[in-house]
């Protein structure tokens, strides 16, 4: 794939009329208790290619709208900006940045990203679409003020089709910088609604608290054992929630030692394990990066009950009828997760901050409608969740007439 950079930038979207801070662009069944897993054979999926169009994985359908590839010869910038699908509103999605391995894992991580926003936002009820931007190299290395500065350029020459906001590798600091050479930035410290990591804990545990009430009864979460992979600023509010909701044990694994060590130190309750995917615990929370619910981990999990903040967290697709022929309830990451979507959503739109919290507080009631139509069509959470939003795309799209 060749590294270019745009003269001039595509064509700009007419501006609309300022509703917010920025323009956005558009308009009870009983408990099942039973906690038995089946076992279940397993083999690896093979290795994507590393294309847009002419891709031979899942994302060979997803037809992404606008792939761009952004290049600062001066200050060594290399992005990619992935929007795919603008049916319900702009395309929003945080900008991660990451020694990526290859340009092709930074691709092939970019688009199942944005994917994965454009259901995030649907199944949140949000008038956005979805799109997601990686930055290449280790933040620690490569983020300079100028970098920042030449990215919100690519990003401003989109004119609104994209909004960027925090994701790994940048924060809202960062975000200050973006916002100097675009307007087209949410989350940030100066005149945003900040860091969205509490947003998005609270919307996970909200999730998780109406699962495990649908696995284990009315208890719910009280007096259960959670595991949390990965304590960062998403996984370390969540154990904090958890641990203010009476679970009795909380079990956290984090390359980090000290990220681990400060929360086990702060709050009853928190042991420090090596691995928690494997423990035996009644939740398993994936906090940190996707993909770790492949075949072979689902078949060593011995958790009932799967629900966290990670993006991607299925290896592919198929993963969630693993999990499902195993009888274990996996809430799809992107309802859990989108507490912080519907924060810097809020703050797009002008929303008060009553109306987002409680607009966080209902990924919970999503959650239930969700589980109870998985157990009532005998079908997956996964299948049951993209019903939801493949029926609000549609829906749009038929307003919109297309």
């Amino acid at each position: 794939m060749r590294w270019c950079t745009p003269r001039g930038g595509p064509t700009r979207a007419a501006r609309p009329t300022p509703v917010g801070p920025l323009a956005p662009p558009g308009p009870p069944e009983e408990p099942s208790v039973s906690t038995a897993v089946a076992p279940v054979a397993t083999s690896a999926p093979s290795r994507p290619a590393g294309l847009v169009f002419d891709r031979t994985d899942e994302l060979a359908t997803a037809a992404h709208e606008q792939v761009v590839f952004c290049h600062d010869r001066a200050t060594g910038l290399r992005a990619i900006i992935a929007l795919h699908d603008t049916t319900l509103g702009p395309a929003l999605g945080g900008t991660r940045i990451k020694a990526y391995a290859s340009e092709a894992d930074a691709l092939t991580d970019v688009l199942r990203l944005s994917q994965g926003m454009t259901a995030k936002s649907a199944a949140a009820g949000m008038d956005l679409g979805g799109g997601k931007a990686v930055i290449i190299g280790d933040p620690s290395v490569i983020k300079t003020r100028e970098l920042l500065l030449a990215y919100g350029r690519f990003v401003d020459s989109l004119g609104g089709r994209y909004v960027t906001a925090a994701d790994i590798g940048s924060t809202a600091d960062d975000l200050d910088i973006v916002a100097e050479s675009t307007r087209w930035v949410v989350g940030k410290n100066k005149g945003g609604s900040g860091d969205s990591g509490y947003s998005t804990a609270y919307g996970v545990f909200c999730a998780m608290r109406a699962a495990a009430e649908r696995r284990f009864g009315p208890s719910g979460l009280s007096g259960r054992t959670v595991g949390v992979e990965g304590v960062g600023k998403v996984g370390s509010r969540l154990v904090s929630l958890l641990a203010a909701a009476g679970v009795e044990r909380i079990l956290v694994s984090d390359p980090y030692a000290a990220a681990t060590a400060a929360l086990a130190a702060n709050l009853a309750h928190v042991e420090v394990v090596p691995s928690v995917i494997d423990a035996a615990v009644d939740v398993y929370a994936p906090c940190a990066l996707g993909a770790t619910l492949t075949p072979s981990s689902v078949a060593a999990l011995r958790a009932p009950v799967v629900c966290g903040a990670a993006n991607n967290q299925l290896l592919t697709h198929d993963v969630a009828d693993l999990m499902h022929a195993r009888g274990i309830l996996w809430v799809p990451d992107y309802v859990a997760n989108a507490g912080g979507v519907v924060q810097v959503g809020g703050e797009l739109y002008g929303q008060s901050h009553e109306e987002v919290e409680a607009k966080i507080a209902a990924i919970g009631h999503t959650t239930e409608e969700i589980l109870r139509t998985a157990d009532d069509l005998g079908i997956t959470t996964s299948a049951a969740a993209d019903a939801i939003v493949e029926a609000r795309l549609a829906a749009r799209r038929s307003e919109l007439g297309r």
